[in-house]
């Protein structure tokens, strides 16, 4: 629950006065009704509504530079802990900490996280997205069981794709067990496909004589060599009343792909660019 400002600790000791009970001051400014005890208990003790002084080390940050600290990065998620703290002149006459600004943050339940990633996305895009969606939004599962979906992926065999963590002590960053080897080239890795529909599994596929550089990827040829003569076209003679869906890669896109996709009579989905 919000803690009670000055204002408002002044209000609730004057209804209690005026005859109100501790229950209805609470339920009146949406607080525990232990706080509105403490509250009166404190006044007649003190004679005062403020907080009660605290040993230690004072903030150096106000409760609204903290609101600001936090809007800050709500704005602009982004933006360092370093930069913030630049920024704010605290209590003691000089920017706070970074570690200061951190914990505000951390207090109000941001955390600083590895940020995903996704493709650059323009209006067009979006649009093209959107469009995509509300044209398929009233498609029953009959139809979506109709729909072969298939892409390629990349796995490497030496080393993970993403960053990977270690244990260690401190000086032994260089510890020949502590040091990921990183290949220049990639190092070795296995392209497969696959395709999944209504209790339907195709492949997966491991794509034959690939190597480093555009021209030795999947290419047009390859895709229709291995994928589409062997595995796709006998699925869509079998069942012939089903939508192909592959993503706007370019061996999927290629003319020799669409002509032959034409030719068997093989529906596609349309698919929206970088999707």
């Amino acid at each position: 629950m919000p803690r009670l400002t000055s204002a408002e600790r002044e209000r609730a000791i004057g209804r209690l006065e005026a005859g109100d009970t501790p229950e209805a001051v609470a339920a009146t400014f949406q607080c525990h009704i232990s706080t509105i005890y403490r509250l009166l208990q404190r006044f007649v003790i003190t004679g005062s509504t403020a907080d009660a002084e605290r040993s230690g080390r004072p903030r150096v940050t106000t409760p609204r530079q903290d609101r600001h600290i936090f809007r800050s990065h709500v704005a602009h998620p982004f933006r360092t802990a370093a930069e913030t703290a630049r920024t704010v002149i605290g209590t003691h006459q000089a920017p706070i900490s970074r570690q200061t600004a951190s914990r505000r943050l951390r207090f109000r339940g941001l955390r600083n996280c590895r940020p995903a990633r996704g493709p650059v996305l323009t209006v067009r895009h979006r649009q093209a997205r959107l469009h995509w969606a509300q044209g398929h939004l009233k498609w029953n599962n009959v139809r979506w069981q109709n729909v072969l979906f298939n892409d390629e992926s990349r796995f490497c065999i030496d080393h993970a794709d993403g960053r990977v963590r270690v244990w260690r002590r401190n000086g032994y960053r260089y510890a020949d067990n502590c040091v990921v080897e990183n290949n220049a080239w990639g190092g070795p890795s296995l392209m497969l496909w696959g395709a999944i529909g209504h209790n339907q599994v195709l492949g997966p596929v491991i794509f034959q004589g690939l190597g480093p550089g555009p021209s030795n990827g999947v290419t047009a040829q390859r895709y229709l060599d291995q994928v589409l003569h062997p595995h796709v076209l006998p699925f869509f003679q079998a069942h012939g009343n089903w939508v192909f869906q592959h993503d706007n890669a370019r061996p999927h896109t290629a003319r020799a792909t669409q002509d032959l996709l034409h030719r068997s009579g093989i529906q596609g989905m349309p698919w929206p660019v970088i999707s």
